[in-house]
């Protein structure tokens, strides 16, 4: 069987909802999911529920209607032998129990194509610029950064698999007041190298980097460098810092767009140009509004001050009108939380462009805390009392950051430990997959039997820990369904310390060598299997597939 068995079961249960004459009582999209609760069946779907509230009918009588009718269908079909049985359980929950049968023939297709078993052409090659990180070029990235950094590289990773079109993009604010402190921050460490006393602002950029910047072109002839050179030069500086962080964090960006360039193309006035010639740009009390609200802002917006300067807003209007017209389709922004306010005026902008908003996707990714020895690290950014990405990588290395990062909903609040990331235990999250693999690995290796999966008979495979992973194992595209439609590779980490369980639940329990030939080719293409699933999901991630731990 080709397709997944939701695929097949969906039409089923519209074809019925049609017949009973309910399919226009309702208008929502119809699921078909796993339950919580592996006791309720295979699939579960609330549809009886959601009628009830819709018609006023029982939900247990719409769902005993519903169940009987997609029998009859099922009875017609070539998959029949695939659903064990069909109940109805709590309030009209109809709940699908589908056959070891349906398990084999997932597994044996799944060992014999691969990664091809779980591809799908979601994004029929739909082109999707992905930006993010995007810090301004004025110290090492954060943490903070850093999480930003997974959570949109693996983002990508996943809708690549799925069939988008995807390129990741890096939006570099080097222009500015920021820069123009950082260049002051350089110049005042310069004349405190040079033996003055200096009193340094709160509000400029202390870490140390900034004396080594001063340092470095101190030793070059600091007198060659003055005014905005200063800016220039630390821009370059931090910049290499950051891409070589990206780069041993394994996040790598088709484009580093600047906003420099941007304003000296002249795209940033043309774009302001094209919504004066709509009437959406109005001017008063000397400076230039955006009639945002006309397009669902609470508020009108200033794009150009009063003394000629441009807000933030309209180089990231000429900013989203060039992406558009680079090609791309979908836009996905990813932003910390301090940019939520930021989202209906960009959106706002979006429409009055004539794009459809919904074409903009923002993601707002939330802060992460690093703890060492059960305490906290206080931060201040602008202090430079911080830890950054590059202290992280060198302390637990780049599989564990990166899994750690992505281990918690990016609306969410994450907490990293530096112990527990550092741990050869089951205690860490990423060694515990890992070593599933490297388990596998070391038992496909050193066994005596050789098999041609093509023939393999899976009928052996019987107990309660066997037909568990082979269930987990098939989640894997609904998962990556997930991540698509919520915008979030975390459920994939969630999934793949489940999948690593049920695999280590199953090898502690049953041997897979040294049993009868049937049955340890039966488990030795169970193992396959579920070792091609974590590679995969690993992949995806960014993260290594030891072979050996």
């Amino acid at each position: 069987m080709k397709k997944d068995i939701r695929d097949l079961l969906l039409p089923i249960i519209k074809n019925s909802l049609d017949d009973l004459h309910l399919d226009k009582a309702y208008d929502e999209s119809l699921y078909l999911d796993p339950p919580q609760d592996s006791r309720f069946g295979d699939l579960s779907t609330n549809i009886a529920l959601r009628l009830s509230r819709l018609t006023g009918k029982a939900s247990f009588e719409i769902a005993a209607e519903l169940v009987a009718s997609i029998k009859k269908y099922l009875e017609k079909s070539l998959f029949k032998n695939y659903v064990k049985e069909i109940k109805i359980e709590g309030a009209g929950f109809i709940n699908f129990y589908l056959s070891e049968a349906y398990f084999y023939a997932q597994l044996h297709r799944l060992i014999l194509k691969g990664k091809n078993f779980i591809r799908v052409n979601l994004g029929k090659a739909r082109c999707v610029l992905i930006e993010f990180v995007s810090a301004n070029p004025t110290g090492p990235l954060s943490v903070a950064h850093g999480r930003l950094a997974a959570v949109g590289d693996v983002l990508g990773n996943i809708l690549i698999f799925l069939g988008f079109s995807v390129k990741r993009e890096y939006y570099l604010n080097d222009e500015g007041n920021q820069i123009n402190i950082l260049g002051k921050s350089i110049e005042l460490r310069l004349e405190e190298l040079s033996g003055k006393k200096i009193e340094f602002p709160d509000d400029h950029y202390q870490g140390e980097y900034i004396r080594d910047i001063a340092r470095e072109i101190s030793a070059k002839g600091g007198s060659a460098y003055g005014g905005k050179n200063f800016s220039e030069y630390g821009v370059k500086y931090i910049l290499h810092i950051i891409k070589k962080e990206l780069d041993d964090f394994g996040v790598s960006f088709d484009y580093w767009y600047s906003q420099k360039e941007l304003r000296k193309s002249g795209k940033i006035q043309r774009g302001l140009n094209l919504l004066k010639r709509k009437g959406i740009i109005y001017e008063q009390d000397g400076a230039f509004w955006f009639k945002s609200t006309q397009f669902g802002d609470d508020k009108d917006r200033v794009v150009v001050k009063s003394d000629g300067a441009y807000t933030y807003l309209a180089p990231d209007i000429a900013y989203h009108q060039d992406k558009f017209r680079r090609g791309f389709s979908w836009l996905i922004n990813l932003w910390g939380p301090d940019h939520h306010g930021y989202i209906n005026r960009l959106k706002a902008a979006v429409a009055a462009l004539g794009e459809n908003p919904d074409s903009l996707s923002i993601i707002i990714v939330q802060l992460a805390s690093i703890f060492k020895e059960g305490k906290p690290i206080q931060m201040s950014t602008r202090k430079g009392q911080y830890t950054t990405l590059r202290e992280v990588l060198d302390e637990v290395g780049r599989d564990a950051t990166r899994f750690f990062f992505l281990m918690r909903r990016t609306a969410s609040h994450l907490d990293l430990d530096l112990d527990i990331a550092k741990k050869q235990t089951q205690e860490n999250p990423v060694y515990y997959v890992q070593y599933a693999h490297a388990r596998i690995c070391s038992i496909l290796n050193n066994s005596p039997v050789r098999i041609k999966f093509k023939d393999v008979d899976l009928i052996t495979l019987k107990e309660k820990e066997e037909i568990e992973l082979i269930k987990k194992l098939l989640q894997f595209s609904y998962i990556l369904n997930i991540c698509y439609t919520t915008l979030d590779p975390y459920m994939l980490t969630v999934y793949l310390q489940e999948l690593a369980e049920s695999f280590h639940k199953f090898y502690d329990k049953h041997r897979v060598l040294g049993q009868d030939d049937r049955l340890t080719r039966g488990r030795l293409a169970l193992i396959q299997g579920t070792k091609i699933v974590i590679a995969l999901g690993l992949e995806l991630l960014g993260i290594s597939r030891p072979a050996k731990m």
